[in-house]
C-alpha cells in the first residue's frame, strides 16, 4: 500500500522536497565543511525513505534529488562531445631556473603592469569540465584530446563534491574545471577489495579515478568515493564573473563548490620558490596526490594580452616534482605463487622512509626484469614512488655494489611445491605448472571461484577455505557443491563454524547456482580470461559445450580475445581433470548456457566485423545491436566473416584482408536496413 494516497500526491511531494533540502544540507556540511551533523544511521533512514516516495511517486522526483548520488543508471557508451572551449595543457617543467624565466618573461610582456601569480596545487587525476545553466549541473565532460571528450555526466553526478544546483548567487552560464581524484584511503580500501576478490590491484589513484569515470554502472562509481578538486572557472563573452582568478576560486566556493584551500596569492618569485618548497615536503601530508605546482597570472584581464602558444597559455606554468628516489639494502628476495602459478619475485628490502610511508616490499616483476636491472646479492636498490602509491624498482646504486657481487640466479622449482618452473616461448614471466598439487594455486583459485564478480558466495572467506582445506573436504571448486551439514559443524580447533554458520554456508553455496553462465565461466579462472574475456566467450559461444569444443582459431576470432587467450582456452578444456570439474559443477546444477533476450534473429548464423566511426552508433552501441540480431561480432576478418561494416576511416589492413579473403564488405545503411 502506497505511503501516501494517490488521490492526493501533495503530502508526498512536500515530504521529498524536505528531504531533498535536508539531504542535500547534510552532504554539504559533511564534505565541504567536513562536519557530520547526524549519525550514519539517521542520514541512512531519511535516504531510504525518499528513494521509496521516488520509487512509488516518480513523475514526483527531483532531477537533482541526492539520490542521484548513490548511481544506479547504465551507460552502454560514452557520448563524444565538443568542448566549448577547449582545454589546454599546461607548459611542464622540473627546473626553478625556467619558472625564473617565466617570470621574468611575464614581467618584460606586461612592461610595468601591476600583477600577482596564484600558486596552487596540481592534483595527481582526470581533468573534467561541468558546465552549470540557471545553476544546475547539465553536463560532465572528460578532458580527451582538449577539443573533444566523453559525456561522464551520469558518473560525475554521484560524486559528492560536484554540486547538482549551486548555492546563492551564481552566473547563468558557465564551467568549472577541476580534477577527479582518488583519496589514499578510498584507494587503498577499493585496492584490497580488488585483491580480496582475485583482481590486479590499480598501479595508483590517478589510474583507478579514470577508470571509475568511465565505469558503464553508475552505482559502481558511487561505491569509488572520488574526489572533485575546482580550480578553473570560465564563462561565454558577456557573462560576469571576478576579475582575478583568486576571486573567481573564491567566488565558486560561495557557490558550493569544494575549492581546496591550498592556494596562495604570490608577488613575486622569492614568494612562488617558498611555495614550492613547502609542498615539495608537505604534500606527503596530503590525503590525495598531487604532483607539482601550478603557476598562473592572478589578474584574468591580462591573459589575453599575455597570448598562447600552440599546446599552452604563456599566463600559466606548471612546476612538477621530481619523483622522490631512496637507495636501501636488498635483504632477500621471496618469490610468490599466484592462482594460475604466475611466479612474482619480490625484493625484501631494509625499510626506509619513501614518499609518507615505510616501503619494506617492492615488486622485481620477472627474470627479465631482474636481468634487465643487473641486480647482484647484496646490492642497494633505487625505489622511487612518485605519483605512484606502489613503490617501483628503478635501478641499482651502483656506487655502493660490493667488489666480487654475485648476479642473483632466478630460481628454477616452485618455492611452494619444489616443481620445475615452465616458462613458455613469448611469455615474460615462469609458472609452476603443477596447478592440482601447488597449495598456493588452489587456495587463490578457490578464493577466485567464490569471490563477488565470480560465484559471490561471501561466507567463504580465505580463512574459511584454508579450513575446509586442511580438513580435506575441499581441493577444487567442484567439492564445494558436495559440502555436508554434518562435515562443517564444528570445524577447526576451536569449532569455528557452528549450527547457524553452516546454514549459511551451505544456504550461500545452494544461491551461487543462480550465477548466470557468464560468471560462472569466469569464476573458473582460465589463465587470461578476465571479467570481460569470459563475458565475451559465454555470449559468442553461448553454452559450455560449444565453448569447450572451440578450436583456436575460432576462439581467437572473438573480439578482444587474441591468440594467447585462445590457446590458454584450448589448454585448460584439453586438460581430463578440468573438464571433470565442469561436469561436476553441471551437475550440481550451475548454470553452463547463457539466455540473453534478443530483438530478432535476422543476423543468426552470421559473424560480423566493424570497422571505423558511424553516424548512428558508436563502436560499442554497434556491436551489441548484432548480438541484439542474432549475429557474433568477431575482432578480425577470416574465411568464416560474413560481413565487414564499414564506416568512415575503417582500417585499410581490414578493406585488404576482407577483398583477399572475398568477404563482403556493407556500409552502415546497408546493415540498417537487414536489421530494421
Amino acid at each position: 500500500m502506497d505511503l501516501f494516497s494517490s488521490i492526493d500526491t501533495e503530502p508526498a511531494r512536500q515530504r521529498m522536497d524536505e528531504l531533498c533540502k535536508e539531504l542535500d544540507r547534510l552532504n554539504y556540511e559533511y564534505y565541504m565543511n567536513d562536519r557530520s551533523l547526524v549519525s550514519d544511521e539517521e542520514f541512512d533512514g531519511m535516504m531510504r525513505e525518499l528513494q521509496e516516495l521516488e520509487r512509488q511517486y516518480p513523475e514526483l522526483a527531483n532531477p537533482l534529488s541526492p539520490t542521484k548520488r548513490v548511481g544506479g543508471e547504465v551507460n552502454k557508451s560514452f557520448r563524444q562531445v565538443e568542448h566549448r572551449f577547449p582545454m589546454l595543457s599546461l607548459g611542464n617543467t622540473y627546473s626553478i631556473e625556467e619558472i625564473e624565466e617565466f617570470e621574468a618573461r611575464t614581467r618584460k610582456l606586461l612592461d610595468g603592469v601591476p600583477f600577482s601569480y596564484t600558486c596552487e596545487l596540481k592534483y595527481d587525476g582526470v581533468a573534467i569540465g561541468l558546465t552549470y545553466r540557471h545553476g544546475r549541473l547539465v553536463q560532465a565532460v572528460t578532458r580527451g584530446n582538449g577539443r573533444v571528450g566523453d559525456d561522464i555526466t551520469t558518473n560525475a553526478k554521484t560524486i559528492p563534491t560536484i554540486p547538482l544546483q549551486l548555492r546563492g548567487e551564481y552566473p547563468d552560464d558557465f564551467e568549472a574545471r577541476g580534477e577527479v581524484v582518488y583519496p589514499f584511503e578510498s584507494f587503498k580500501t577499493m585496492n584490497a577489495q580488488r585483491e580480496a576478490e582475485g583482481d590486479e590491484p590499480f598501479a595508483n589513484p590517478r589510474n583507478a579515478a579514470s577508470g571509475s569515470l568511465k565505469l558503464q554502472d553508475s552505482a559502481e562509481c558511487a561505491k569509488r568515493k572520488l574526489l572533485f578538486c575546482m580550480y578553473f572557472m570560465m564563462a561565454p563573452d558577456g557573462v560576469p564573473l571576478p576579475d582575478t582568478h583568486f576571486g573567481r576560486l573564491d567566488y565558486a566556493r560561495q557557490m558550493g563548490f569544494k575549492v581546496q584551500p591550498y592556494i596562495q596569492e604570490c608577488k613575486d618569485i622569492d614568494e612562488i620558490k617558498e611555495f614550492i618548497d613547502t609542498w615539495d615536503q608537505g604534500r606527503w601530508e596530503l590525503p590525495f596526490g598531487i604532483d607539482g605546482i601550478v603557476i598562473k597570472v592572478n589578474q584574468t584581464a591580462l591573459w589575453d594580452r599575455l597570448g598562447l602558444t600552440a599546446k599552452s597559455p604563456r599566463w600559466a606554468i606548471a612546476y612538477k616534482f621530481k619523483a622522490e628516489r631512496v637507495s636501501t639494502p636488498l635483504e632477500s628476495i621471496s618469490y610468490q605463487v599466484g592462482r594460475t602459478g604466475v611466479i612474482t619475485p619480490v625484493a625484501n628490502l631494509q625499510p626506509v622512509w619513501l614518499g609518507g610511508t615505510t616501503v619494506r616490499r617492492a615488486t622485481l616483476v620477472n627474470a627479465d626484469f631482474i636481468e634487465k636491472m643487473g641486480i647482484c646479492k647484496g646490492d642497494h636498490l633505487l625505489i622511487e614512488k612518485g605519483g605512484e602509491i606502489i613503490p617501483k624498482v628503478v635501478g641499482v646504486d651502483m656506487d655502493k655494489r660490493q667488489a666480487g657481487a654475485m648476479p642473483v640466479q632466478y630460481i628454477t622449482r616452485c618455492p611452494e611445491c619444489g616443481a620445475a618452473l615452465v616458462r613458455e616461448e613469448g611469455e615474460a614471466g615462469h609458472y609452476c605448472p603443477n596447478s592440482d598439487g601447488c597449495h598456493p594455486q588452489i587456495i587463490g583459485r578457490l578464493e577466485h571461484f567464490v569471490s563477488r564478480k565470480a560465484m559471490g558466495i561471501d561466507t567463504l572467506g580465505p580463512e574459511r577455505l584454508e579450513l575446509l582445506y586442511s580438513a580435506g573436504l575441499v581441493r577444487n571448486v567442484a567439492d564445494l557443491y558436495d559440502l555436508k551439514r554434518e562435515q562443517l559443524i564444528g570445524l577447526g580447533s576451536d569449532a569455528t563454524i557452528q549450527d547457524k554458520g553452516a546454514d549459511n554456508l551451505l544456504a550461500a553455496i545452494e544461491a551461487s547456482k543462480e550465477v548466470p553462465f557468464e560468471r560462472v565461466l569466469f569464476a573458473l579462472g582460465i589463465r587470461y580470461v578476465g571479467e570481460v574475456g569470459a563475458k565475451k566467450l559465454a555470449r559468442y559461444f553461448g553454452n559450455m559445450d560449444a565453448l569447450m569444443a572451440a578450436t583456436e582459431e575460432e576462439l581467437a576470432g572473438v573480439e578482444d580475445v587474441g591468440e594467447v587467450t585462445a590457446k590458454a582456452v584450448c589448454q585448460w578444456f584439453a586438460d581430463a581433470e578440468h573438464r571433470t570439474v565442469v561436469e561436476r559443477l553441471r551437475t550440481a546444477g550451475l548454470k553452463m548456457s547463457g539466455e540473453w533476450k534478443m530483438e530478432s534473429q535476422k543476423l543468426a548464423g552470421m559473424t560480423l566485423v566493424v570497422s571505423g566511426t558511424f553516424e548512428h552508433f558508436s563502436r560499442e552501441e554497434i556491436k551489441a545491436d548484432i548480438e541484439n540480431h542474432g549475429g557474433k561480432v568477431s575482432g578480425s576478418i577470416s574465411g568464416k566473416t560474413t560481413y565487414l561494416v564499414a564506416g568512415e576511416k575503417m582500417g585499410p589492413e581490414k578493406q585488404k584482408k576482407a577483398e583477399k579473403l572475398g568477404v563482403k564488405i556493407i556500409t552502415e545503411a546497408e546493415y540498417m536496413d537487414m536489421t530494421r
